[in-house]
């Protein structure tokens, strides 16, 4: 498993993100994965919150149905400083992919699509992953001049 950005239930917050629609036949199967991934196999609650749209147009919030980490779950890490965060981060993986990609790909994201959004937490994650990268990713060469 790895170490993967989580929603932590706080009433007075606010989480940026993508809210996917599905219909029809899709529901059932979305349903049934997610249940799945998130909350038997992931120690997620889920909840139905408000979700705004940036949409000008848009007049009111849709529902959009979260998974909120439960601390019981056994993948859980809690609280941890940027630096053991990225740390760990470095040496996860999942069935998805590897987390440094996870991690880069999320800021990115959040920096071109909720520029309004300032996640120092996760923009701090990613510092100290990056400066840590160089350190593990070496060639014959630079083991040569050292």
């Amino acid at each position: 498993p790895g170490r993967v950005v989580t929603l932590l239930e706080d009433c007075g917050a606010c989480t940026w993100g993508v809210a996917y629609e599905v219909r029809g036949e899709q529901i059932a199967a979305s349903l049934e994965y997610l249940n799945m991934r998130e909350a038997v196999l992931g120690g997620y609650d889920t909840k139905l919150v408000k979700f705004h749209p940036q949409e000008k147009d848009a007049e009111e919030p849709i529902l959009a149905l979260v998974y909120i980490a439960t601390p019981q779950n056994p993948s859980y890490l809690g609280p941890a400083s940027e630096e053991d965060i990225a740390a760990q981060i470095i040496v996860s993986s999942g069935c998805a992919g590897h987390n440094i990609e996870y991690l880069l790909r999320l800021a990115d994201f959040m920096r071109y699509f909720c520029p309004q959004a300032e996640d120092k937490h996760l923009f701090s994650i990613e510092e100290a992953l990056i400066s840590i990268l160089p350190c593990l990713y070496y060639t014959e060469e630079s083991l040569e001049e050292t």
